[in-house]
């Protein structure tokens, strides 16, 4: 064991935060550039590229829980989280290569249909995140002691992956989607590879402590306020969802006049969509990335997370509102894709928090993994079913409508949640973000 390890130096903080960043980047790419290459570069429609999408979700039902519970029990390749973040990590590298390259192995491999190449490589880009998700998160657990240790360790992860996601973003606007996927490539292999030579994990976990932590912190599952959660967080990421997979149809038609969805556009107008994307994104995530900790967090103290969440939840469908009404120049996308980041922010953060202190904390990774359905199961509905709907009618005004009304119900549903008491004290690895 290095010393940086043994000090719990700010260095060895620094490289534990890099393996969940680099998932955290490959997650980025995956939003910013998936459905714009399945739409400029192989034409798909828009229920097609619903389709492709689906393919993350089913993913994320399988791999985050099943890879949560087999990591806690094996051990090889010296440790128990480091084989996992290894593969996750090459298989991700290898999908976003294939990604702008579905064409070439659809030759190779004799396949006429990129569709299903294209969900292959998403399926499999997914599942390697999903391989990778949860393990970089628990080795920040395994490594640092509990109390301010693990928080500092938990900050760091969430200030740094935050701040990668933008450039993540960044990069995508100034130098082109291409650009980004191909330097996500070795950024993630590298950042998820050689930070496993600097950490040492214990083989043995300590069962007397995990014995006193247990009898100490553990409660009783209120199950009735658990789907009411599970419900109104469901409804949050029908809204998120809708507008990650199908803002390039809204913007080809309100910022283009683009009526044909499959015609083919010059390179120049291609580029100029996918910056729109990735400045919006950029935008939404930068918000999402400073407010947890340094906003939402101090108003929690005052007023309680299930209340701040919920009014979070409706600026952002306020925000999603006003892209229906006066969305339609890249200037006003941006404003109000900031305003909308004030929501993202509380989603990625807050709703976990409230879930922990409902559940029998014995049991944290199981009622995770359960609470991981209320993700991936709206996604599914965004992919399978929302497409259809959306291709079918002819204003897509109706991507950001849907998107504000389903913010709007989870808002109004979140008022049935029971907030506990707040603990000014609590430590800030509550706010740690999920997705899938």
């Amino acid at each position: 064991m290095l010393n940086i390890q043994k000090k719990l130096t700010n260095s060895f903080y620094a490289i534990l935060s890099l393996p969940a960043t680099a998932m955290g980047f490959a997650l980025s790419i995956q939003i910013a550039a998936l459905s714009w290459i399945m739409n400029t570069q192989y034409g798909f429609d828009v229920h097609e590229i619903g389709i492709v999408w689906a393919a993350g979700p089913l993913a994320g039902i399988i791999g985050q829980p099943i890879v949560g519970l087999i990591s806690d029990k094996v051990w090889f390749w010296g440790g128990r989280r480091r084989p996992f973040i290894i593969i996750g990590a090459t298989l991700a590298a290898l999908m976003l290569l294939a990604l702008p390259n579905i064409d070439v192995i659809g030759d190779f491999l004799g396949f006429s249909s990129l569709l299903v190449i294209a969900s292959a490589v998403a399926l499999t880009l997914d599942l390697a995140i999903n391989i990778s998700f949860n393990p970089t998160r628990s080795i920040i657990a395994d490594v640092t002691p509990e109390g301010v240790p693990r928080t500092k360790g938990f900050t760091w992860m969430q200030t740094i992956s935050g701040t990668f996601g933008v450039l993540a973003y960044a990069l995508g606007a100034v130098f082109g989607n291409h650009f980004l996927i191909y330097f996500g490539v070795g950024l993630v292999f590298i950042f998820s590879v050689v930070p496993m030579f600097f950490i040492v994990e214990k083989k043995e976990i300590d069962e007397a402590e995990k014995k006193d932590e247990a009898s100490e912190k553990s409660t009783e599952t209120d199950w009735g306020q658990l789907w009411k959660i599970y419900i109104a967080h469901s409804f949050s990421w029908l809204g998120v969802q809708t507008m990650f997979v199908y803002i390039i149809i809204y913007i080809k038609q309100k910022l283009f006049d683009v009526v044909d969805f499959q015609k083919e556009l010059s390179t120049e107008v291609n580029n100029e969509i996918g910056q729109i994307i990735a400045i919006s994104f950029l935008i939404l995530n930068a918000v999402g990335a400073i407010l947890p900790a340094f906003v939402l967090e101090p108003i929690t103290e005052k007023i309680g997370r299930v209340k701040t969440h919920l009014i979070s939840v409706a600026i952002m469908a306020f925000a999603y509102l006003g892209i229906v009404l006066v969305g339609k120049t890249p200037f006003s996308l941006y404003v109000l894709m900031a305003l909308a980041g004030i929501g993202w922010a509380s989603i990625v953060s807050l709703p976990f928090a409230i879930m922990s202190e409902k559940v029998d904390s014995r049991r944290m990774g199981y009622f995770m993994g359960i609470f991981n359905l209320s993700v991936v199961i709206p996604q599914l509905i965004v992919s399978l079913v929302l497409g259809f709907v959306i291709g079918a009618v002819s204003d897509k005004n109706l991507i950001f409508i849907i998107s504000a009304v389903t913010l709007g119900i989870s808002s109004v549903l979140w008022i049935l949640v029971k907030d506990s008491k707040t603990v000014k004290s609590e430590s800030k690895d509550d706010l740690t973000p999920s997705t899938h």
